[in-house]
């Protein structure tokens, strides 16, 4: 039975992997953030990022470089790919936006939507499924929304002011950004040259209606990889489940 959403399902990629990563010192004195091991799988970020990306109908990716940028390209030279790599180094700073709009500039398939990740983001969920949810709402650009752990523990309370429960480390009740995108073709149009897209393409494409929000599905695994509490909270997680790879629990 052909599947109607298959044509309109993206398979081009970015991966934004320029930033400094100073707050995962020092695993980033000699290296970029996406290029920091996950304990106990022996891949860096990235490497899980290209698999997943892979399983999701992905055959093309751009990776934008930055700090370090020599070490990744080293990487991606020996590394087994499942996909087709292209790296672009931004010659002076951009921006968010801009270094988006550099890299998209270098997708095989320009007139074909796309998706973009964060470097440093560790997840798995259905990309498929993201980008048939961004073409039913005709969005021009579609992130992924994560609920992430809070860090402390809570306490409920009743409308007595009786504490009635602990909650150790629950989900927020805020949806964030996760770091994952679908773009439709126009979008690389318009991004600026410089500077950050969320605060100037996205908001005008809210306004109009056309920036649409993917709630990741509930049970699924997400992570950024902020911090180094954030790789030993990873470890545990993967720990946790054999080490079979991330499949569940938004971190």
């Amino acid at each position: 039975m052909t599947d109607p959403h298959a044509a309109s399902r993206p398979t081009q990629a970015v991966i934004l992997a320029g930033g400094q990563g100073s707050r995962l010192r020092p695993y980033t004195d000699d290296r970029p953030k996406p290029m920091v091991e996950i304990p106990g799988t022996g891949t860096p970020i990235i490497g899980h990022q290209l698999v997943w990306l892979a399983e999701e109908g992905v055959t093309d990716v751009v990776v934008s470089c930055g700090h370090l940028a020599e070490v990744l390209q080293d990487w991606l030279k020996t590394a087994d790919l499942p996909v087709d790599v292209t790296t672009v180094v931004e010659t002076e700073p951009l921006g968010r936006g801009g270094g988006l709009k550099y890299a998209a500039a270098r997708l095989p398939r320009p007139d074909r939507p796309w998706y973009a990740t964060n470097g440093d983001i560790w997840t798995r969920f259905s990309l498929r499924e993201m980008a048939d949810f961004h073409t039913e709402r005709d969005a021009i650009a579609t992130l992924a929304l994560a609920r992430p752990r809070i860090p402390w523990g809570a306490v409920q309370t009743d409308g007595f002011g009786h504490i009635t429960d602990f909650i150790e480390a629950p989900p927020t009740t805020y949806e964030i950004n996760a770091g994952v995108y679908v773009f439709s073709p126009a979008f690389a149009g318009l991004l600026p040259e410089r500077g950050d897209h969320e605060r100037t393409t996205f908001p005008h494409l809210a306004r109009e209606r056309r920036l649409a929000g993917f709630p990741i599905p509930q049970g699924a695994y997400w992570r950024a990889i902020d911090t180094a509490k954030d790789l030993t909270e990873a470890a545990k997680e993967l720990a946790a489940q054999g080490r079979r790879g991330p499949t569940e629990g938004q971190g």
